[in-house]
């Protein structure tokens, strides 16, 4: 079934991609949650006429998003966490810790598009995460997790 993404699926696509889904998951899930809608060939149509108006308003926000990328590659990034024997962390470090340091440092950014790779860190020790300010604005973000003076 192919279907138009009216809002980012994760696992399935961005905003305004035509993809094919299995038929019980576009009709059951995405059609009534109103993530997608059928792709019909007026659908389509619609679709072009919008991106072809959008495109325009895209390249202002991929400027902002590959400006504030350069500030944030700019800083510096340390989380602090408890540490018991050894590097092992009492909880774990995730995107919410990454993006409440982003906004100690003056940068707000949501914490879905914050991606670290196994969702949680364990240890003390640097690390990368992804950050997608826009769907052609994706880059790597260096932090250090450090053990918090007691």
């Amino acid at each position: 079934m192919e279907i138009i993404l009216k809002k980012d699926v994760e696992g399935v696509g961005y905003k305004d991609d035509i993809v094919s889904v299995k038929n019980g998951f576009g009709r059951n899930f995405l059609i009534p949650n109103g993530s997608a809608i059928l792709a019909t060939p007026s659908a389509k149509k619609v679709l072009a006429e919008n991106i072809k108006q959008q495109v325009v308003k895209d390249k202002k926000i991929i400027d902002d998003a590959n400006k504030l990328a350069k500030k944030i590659n700019g800083l510096e990034i340390k989380v602090k966490a408890k540490v018991g024997e050894g590097v092992k962390l009492f909880g774990s470090v995730n995107n919410i810790n990454i993006q409440k340091e982003l906004a100690d440092s003056g940068v707000e950014i949501d914490k879905k598009a914050i991606m670290i790779s196994g969702n949680n860190i364990k240890q003390v020790g640097k690390y990368t995460a992804k950050i997608r300010l826009h769907r052609e604005v994706i880059f790597d973000l260096p932090f250090e997790v450090v053990p918090e003076k007691k």
